[in-house]
């Protein structure tokens, strides 16, 4: 299966990355992304480090949505427990490669922790 079909079947992949692609206009607030979120949500990445709570992740992901243009999954394996997906995400001066890690609980994303280079996603226009 490809990694399209791999997010595709994932309910919460799919609803996660119709999320972060709709694009700034649609987000808002965050009104579509925090009921994917579980109450107890937390997050690891290169520049925001630990953060804890579904509503600062809301706050802290939009400048990734508002900068990327496109994403191209590359792999991606998905089970009922979570899921790992690699993919080049197109921003306004370069792409940049992420590699994702979900735990699921309850049908919703419980932990996210991220990968990326923190220089190289900046310098292509990423905030």
């Amino acid at each position: 299966m490809s990694p399209q079909g791999i997010i595709e079947s994932s309910s919460a992949l799919r609803a996660y990355y119709a999320v972060l692609l709709g694009g700034i206009e649609k987000y808002g607030s965050g009104e579509d992304l925090l009921p994917l979120l579980d109450d107890r949500f937390s997050f690891d990445g290169p520049i925001a480090g630990h953060v804890e709570g579904a509503s600062r992740f809301a706050r802290g992901v939009k400048g990734f949505i508002e900068t990327v243009r496109e994403i191209d999954f590359i792999q991606a394996v998905a089970t009922e427990d979570g899921a790992a997906v690699l993919y080049d995400a197109v921003l306004p001066n370069a792409t940049v490669r992420f590699a994702e890690f979900f735990e699921f609980e309850g049908g919703v994303i419980r932990r996210v922790s991220i990968l990326y280079n923190a220089s190289e996603y900046t310098a292509a226009g990423g905030h």
